[in-house]
């Protein structure tokens, strides 16, 4: 049973994934979602708020999600995090759509999107990957790492957090608004504040990852739904090698790159990605 929950970010619902963890999940949009968006690792649904909302103006209600150890979803007790469970949960939001959805993953959410496309040609109507390919570039994940590593006591205030962030993306002219601020963090029992994801999970999920790259390399040759790879420009998470290869691996993929853009592309330019985005969609409507 999906029930609502209080909650300091939206009004989202709850959904039982198959091991008893619930996801808080948000609709845009009314009638049957025909989106769901994954997130990247560390961050929140929120991550697709002016993506979403726009979709369902557009005319496609959809879902976004927290992943497990995230945001409002229920984190492990145990801390024992695998790929494999967040594999499991984006089937269970994709089920609880109604009907396969287009499926929009940005890098961790882009790979449980390549494993369950490849593994279940049923499981989803079509795939678009932010920013991620099957192999990807090691020192642009350990640079994502070593900033998801540096603040294990999380900070002070707003501001401190505000700039830590604005050292991590120095091409990003504003820093973040407070608002903004207080979707990506909690505050714990000793009033400092702290990501809006479980620390534990960092190592294992890395770890996980890196073991199922072959996995994904050989996934990304059984997928046969639509699919388009959203790139940034300036992105060192994936390059040239990783994008041909991924192109060799699914022929019929479309590549699309966005000027100026990082890894964090939809964080980065929004309404590029956004159009990107809302033109696949248009061009699945004529199939």
């Amino acid at each position: 049973m999906v029930t609502t929950l209080k909650s300091s970010i939206a009004n989202p619902q709850r959904l039982p994934a198959p091991d008893g963890i619930a996801l808080a999940i948000e609709q845009f949009g009314s009638g049957v979602p025909g989106v769901v968006f994954a997130h990247g690792f560390g961050q929140t649904r929120a991550a697709w708020t002016s993506c979403a909302t726009a979709c369902a103006a557009a005319g496609w209600a959809n879902l976004t999600y927290d992943a497990r150890g995230h945001g409002e979803s229920d984190w492990l007790e145990s801390g024992e995090y695998a790929v494999d469970q967040l594999s499991a949960d984006l089937r269970c939001v994709c089920a609880f759509a109604g009907a396969p959805p287009v499926v929009v993953g940005a890098s961790m959410g882009g790979l449980v999107g390549i494993a369950m496309a490849g593994s279940d040609a049923e499981s989803c109507r079509a795939l678009i990957l932010v920013d991620i390919t099957p192999r990807w570039e090691p020192a642009g994940v350990e640079r994502i790492l070593e900033f998801m590593r540096a603040h294990p006591f999380g900070f002070g205030s707003l501001e401190e957090a505000a700039a830590a962030i604005a050292t991590y993306l120095p091409h990003r002219g504003a820093r973040k608004s407070p608002e903004r601020l207080r979707k990506l963090l909690i505050q714990s029992a000793d009033g400092r504040l702290r990501w809006h994801w479980d620390p534990r999970m960092l190592e294992p999920i890395a770890e996980d990852g890196a073991r199922h790259q072959a996995d994904l390399l050989e996934a990304a040759t059984r997928i046969r739904v639509p699919t388009l790879l959203i790139s940034g420009a300036a992105s060192d998470v994936v390059s040239e090698a990783t994008i041909n290869e991924f192109l060799e691996l699914v022929p019929h993929a479309r590549h699309a790159i966005v000027p100026q853009a990082t890894h964090m592309v939809a964080g980065d330019e929004n309404d590029q990605f956004t159009r990107h985005v809302l033109d696949f969609l248009a061009s699945l409507e004529k199939i």
